[in-house]
């Protein structure tokens, strides 16, 4: 009997899973396995998610949509405050919270600071420690002790995100204890993500990966024309601003070769992602305090607000 026929005449479940944690803890890494294609954005730097990411996917007879959340740290600006306030309207809506924690990094000030809020509003959560193939077990041990002492969490997991290391003992986890539910989204739906917000998120991943220090973080991406030609290629335009003008001369490089270079890691992405050719085109104009430009916040999906 294959695994179909055994799940073939079970009732179907459904639901949302918010992931939380402090920022760079693994929470996009999950939603892309989960998924088996990006849909969040991954970087080394910190706070690379901005907006609430859905990723869809099915284990067995459960659509688990993962809602991957920014990072939750100490807010400074106004665009800080709306992503951490995106991440608590994530749990908001959640059937199962995972709040994600870094296996490395372990009990710090920012996990502490979330536990916090989801003691004060009595949520319990499930805990994933993940990264535990970069720690020693009995390191492992102590820290989960010391987080179950401190909240209060249904089950704990170990995973790797990046080995995929025991991740299926998690899906299974939540697949178990979704409610009973028809799916919400086709069954070969990953995420409701726009594709024109999807390629600027690919190509502001590679500003991340190419552009040092705290550059990527003063700089948007958006896209300006998605437009499909009758041959099913794509001429795609988009504009990344900046705050400042030499900010501009580092996007560009010398004879524009940092552009190129990043249009090119795009363009291809974009391509083996989407199957079909892609015209990419990139411009980069200065907007001073982009940041606090309502019009932004919107095609994020971000309360201006916050």
């Amino acid at each position: 009997m294959t695994k179909e026929d055994k799940t073939a005449n079970l009732p179907t479940r459904c639901g949302f899973v918010a992931l939380i944690g402090a920022p760079n803890a693994g929470k996009s890494t999950i939603t892309n396995d989960f998924v088996g294609s990006k849909v969040s954005i991954v970087s080394p730097k910190v706070q690379t998610t901005r907006s609430l990411v859905k990723g869809i996917g099915i284990y067995e007879n459960t659509q688990i949509i993962f809602l991957d959340t920014p990072g939750i740290f100490k807010p400074k600006r106004r665009l800080d405050r709306a992503m951490v306030a995106s991440s608590w309207c994530g749990v908001t809506d959640a059937d199962i919270t995972v709040l994600v924690v870094d296996a490395k990094r372990g009990f710090d000030y920012e996990t502490k600071a979330i536990i916090d809020k989801l003691n004060q509003n009595k949520l319990s959560a499930v805990l994933l420690i993940n990264k535990v193939d970069l720690v020693a077990k009995e390191k492992l041990l102590k820290l989960s002790q010391e987080l179950n002492a401190y909240g209060h969490f249904t089950e704990t997991f170990f995973v790797s995100a990046t080995t995929r290391d025991y991740l299926d003992d998690f899906y299974r986890y939540l697949a178990e204890h979704l409610p009973l539910s028809p799916w919400y989204y086709p069954e070969d739906q990953i995420s409701d993500m726009p594709l024109r917000i999807l390629a600027a998120e690919i190509t502001r991943e590679k500003l991340f990966l190419f552009l040092h220090q705290e550059l990527p973080y003063a700089l948007t991406v958006e896209t300006d024309l998605w437009d499909r030609r009758e041959d099913n290629s794509v001429r795609c335009e988009q504009t990344i601003y900046v705050e400042r003008d030499n900010q501009k001369v580092i996007v560009l490089g010398k004879g524009g070769q940092m552009i190129k270079k990043i249009g090119q890691v795009a363009r291809k992405e974009l391509e083996e992602l989407l199957e079909c050719k892609i015209h990419l085109f990139l411009f980069v104009k200065v907007r001073e305090n982009w940041g606090d430009d309502p019009a932004r916040y919107k095609d994020l999906q971000l309360n201006y607000n916050a």
